[in-house]
């Protein structure tokens, strides 16, 4: 399994990650995780014609050989002088040329995604809008969805809790929950909070600065001038036990992304019976049902985030019902053993058929 870093990151696709490993070995699979430090794009690219990636690809021993995406500036050109008996599989959590930036910039990353995924023989998608996304650009794949499990953190809540928190009195309690990166969206939600009535809400923030910490200090600057530090807590990163804690007392889930290829965060807080204000953009809308679930914003827009804020800070019956459906659609979503059991299946047949391929 080839990564960027490891996998002690704390993102969505570096869980899925972590945990598809560690599922893999508990089914009795050897598998050898092989990191490749990651640093601007332009340096990663740099990478193809590195002596030292070259020699530690070539040394490795393995019937099926797992990517992640995300590492695709990297391995173009290995991946063209591998052996074919040896089928790559490439794990796809969303493309890098679908977030939100300058149009020539995605068009750019587009072209190399394009030559990268040329490469590769098979796919592990983690959503149709994934699966979608890579065949618009290369055409009809083989490959498999397998969703991430919602199982992460547990959520020790009853419905009745759900129901008798929602009608708490007091502001609305929302939190956020992701990596502080721009593509996540907390300056959008900072900016339509702060178009509703102060005493109406309060923000925990949970998410490392360290990924990007000129966007965390635009952050902090961004509170000062909307004038919400005092509705606004910066939490930093948490362990599971205190994400736990912050979820089972909040009221709401909110992460208007950009755009997210799923969006594990969305599932993990419907376990808590959180509905989630989510990013219209991506693969979100294959587990949040727009009103029902929670509420689907376009990316970039705070009116819409204010409007949906709204509408659960005054109707806390509909706070309930929500919360209540949120709950049930997580316990009818996979976990993440139905998702590793899927991706053992599917690629234990690729090394089976690569086995009796004349």
């Amino acid at each position: 399994m080839i990564v960027y870093d490891g996998l002690e990151e704390t993102s969505g696709g570096y869980r899925y990650d972590r945990r598809l490993v560690a599922g893999l070995r508990d089914r009795g699979h050897e598998v050898t995780v092989v990191t490749i430090p990651r640093q601007r794009y332009g340096m990663n690219l740099v990478d193809n014609v590195s002596k030292e990636v070259a020699t530690e690809l070539a040394a490795l021993e393995v019937d099926v050989l797992l990517q992640d995406e995300l590492c695709h500036p990297s391995l173009i050109r290995h991946n063209r002088r591998h052996d074919d008996a040896t089928p790559i599989v490439s794990v796809v959590h969303h493309l890098r040329c679908r977030e939100p930036r300058a149009a020539w910039r995605n068009a750019f990353y587009r072209a190399i995604e394009r030559r990268y995924l040329e490469t590769v023989d098979a796919f592990v998608y983690n959503s149709e809008t994934t699966r979608e996304t890579v065949e618009a650009l290369v055409g009809p794949t083989r490959g498999v969805v397998a969703y991430p499990g919602g199982d992460h953190v547990e959520p020790d809540i009853t419905r009745a809790k759900i129901r008798t928190r929602a009608h708490d009195s007091g502001p609305l309690r929302l939190v956020f929950v992701g990596t502080l990166v721009e593509r996540k969206g907390l300056h959008t939600l900072l900016r339509g909070l702060a178009a509703r009535p102060a005493d109406e809400w309060t923000l925990t923030v949970v998410g490392d600065p360290a990924a990007d910490p000129e966007y965390a200090r635009r952050i902090g600057r961004l509170i000062d001038a909307l004038g919400v530090a005092e509705s606004v807590t910066i939490a930093g990163r948490q362990s599971d036990a205190a994400l736990a804690s912050t979820l089972r007392e909040s009221h709401v889930l909110a992460v208007p992304s950009g755009y997210e290829g799923f969006g594990i965060v969305y599932l993990e807080g419907m376990g808590f019976g959180l509905p989630a204000v989510a990013a219209a953009a991506g693969g979100a809308s294959e587990v949040v049902t727009d009103g029902k679930t929670g509420t689907l914003v376009p990316p970039g827009e705070p009116r819409a985030v204010a409007a949906a804020v709204g509408s659960l800070a005054t109707d806390r019956e509909r706070l309930a019902e929500m919360g209540g459906a949120a709950r049930d659609a997580y316990e009818a979503h996979p976990t993440w053993d139905d998702t590793v059991d899927r991706i053992a299946s599917f690629t234990t047949r690729l090394h089976d058929g690569a086995r009796v391929a004349p």
